[in-house]
């Protein structure tokens, strides 16, 4: 695994209590954040299975560095938990090492130079997909996009189109959720749950819609606001088009009219995200900044991030839930269908079961079902692939049979519109 940030420490964590694999290197640029990682692992089960982990430096921007590592644990498979801006270097570091690669996040997209709100430049995974003959030739696995969104919601859709439609009007994948951070004296501050170098990329970027008509295209940041009710108390949030991989990975492999991406932002962060843009805080172009101790070279949006709290730490000041899931409307037997199928991660069970925030930890549930997955020859492939290329029953079932049983314990919940909401 490369990265021992929040989504890689809640992935070894969960890994821990599965048999599946033989050994885990947990690899991070800095070496006392993995040996934090592994020593977490060590204090929450047994000495056979804690035996099982050991920490690692890595650069994760030198390729070589990460087949050299790999090559020399024997390593299988490559876990990426780092910043999608090291996909490049993982992803090449995986196949020269001859082993299989999985990420949560894809390559990083690049507007059109000219009209980058109708149409879409570099997309999201264009450089891996662009590779795909390459890993098939060579009889290895790049399972792209395995993470909660994308992942999970990727699996949600294929289980929608092969089970519940016999055809799709749209896949519309909607994350919200009701998180609340605050301060020692009680006071809500503005904390994100998840990597804020990430989220200014994905929401800063042009969104990018699929229609079967048109292909991709893009709009503004912000588009198309709308209020989508969110189960298990969460509520009505506002969610509005946001760039991410579910929007290029779907259409690949699923038959849809229409696919798209909103996220339950909020006004709040909506607000600070524009006056990032506005100030040019959001740019990754390093600029002087001139000090009494001389001159330093600093990207803006890595000193927005280091400005801000570490997602990894705020578990403990947060309270609420937060919700994935994938929209479906189509038809079924000649009748309107429309379907919400999801699963919703609570801050106060994460943190007492595996002292993990709760989004870090819906990111990091899905790769590790789908290692098992792998492990056990469920599921299996070579080339570049997406979450929906796989067949989503045994993924779904493995989710939510019980850990008594040998699965995970967590249910995931279908709201139809024929029917009241049931827990699958």
């Amino acid at each position: 695994m490369v990265g021992a940030g929040g989504v890689g420490d809640a992935l070894a964590k969960i890994a821990a209590r599965r048999t599946f694999f033989e050994a885990m290197v947990v690899s991070d640029y800095d070496l006392a954040r993995a040996q934090r990682t592994v020593a977490a692992v060590t204090d929450r089960v047994d000495a056979p299975s804690a035996a099982r982990f050991s920490a690692a430096h890595i650069d994760a921007s030198d390729a070589d560095a990460v087949a050299a590592l790999a090559t020399e644990h024997q390593i299988t498979h490559v876990m990426n938990a780092v910043e999608p801006a090291f996909v490049p270097t993982v992803f090449a570091g995986a196949l020269a090492a001859g082993a299989d690669y999985l990420d949560m996040a894809m390559s990083l997209s690049s507007p059109h130079p000219e009209r980058p709100y109708a149409q879409t430049g570099v997309m999201l995974g264009e450089a891996q997909f662009a590779a795909d003959s390459i890993w098939r030739d060579q009889g290895r696995l790049a399972l792209v996009g395995m993470g909660v969104e994308p992942g999970l919601s990727d699996i949600f859709a294929r289980y929608a189109c092969d089970e519940l439609f016999d055809s799709v009007e749209e896949l519309g994948t909607r994350d919200g959720a009701n998180l609340v951070v605050r301060d020692d004296d009680g006071n809500e501050i503005f904390a994100p749950s998840f990597s804020i170098w990430t989220t200014i990329e994905e929401c800063l970027n042009p969104p990018v819609i699929w229609e079967k008509d048109r292909g991709w295209f893009t709009t503004p940041p912000f588009s198309e606001p709308e209020v989508f009710e969110f189960p298990d108390g969460i509520g009505p949030v506002e969610c509005v088009n946001v760039e991410h991989e579910e929007v290029l990975l779907m259409p690949r492999w699923l038959d849809a009219r229409r696919v798209t991406f909103k996220y339950g932002l909020g006004a709040e962060f909506i607000g600070v995200l524009r006056t990032l843009h506005t100030l040019g805080l959001d740019s990754t172009a390093a600029i002087t900044v001139r000090s009494p101790a001389g001159p330093v070279e600093v990207a803006p949006r890595d000193v927005v991030a280091a400005a801000l709290p570490d997602p990894a730490t705020i578990g403990p000041r947060m309270t609420g839930k937060t919700c994935a899931g994938t929209w479906v409307t189509g038809t079924r037997d000649g009748r309107p269908r429309e379907v919400y199928l999801y699963h919703v991660s609570d801050n106060e069970w994460t943190m007492r079961e595996y002292g993990t925030q709760c989004v870090v930890w819906q990111t990091a549930l899905g790769p590790v079902v789908a290692l098992e997955l792998l492990a056990a020859g469920t599921w299996s492939g070579a080339g570049v692939l997406g979450p929906e290329a796989f067949g989503a029953q045994p993924f779904l079932e493995l989710m939510a049979r019980s850990e008594s049983d040998g699965g995970y314990g967590q249910a995931w919940g279908l709201r139809d519109s024929w029917a009241a909401p049931t827990d699958a």
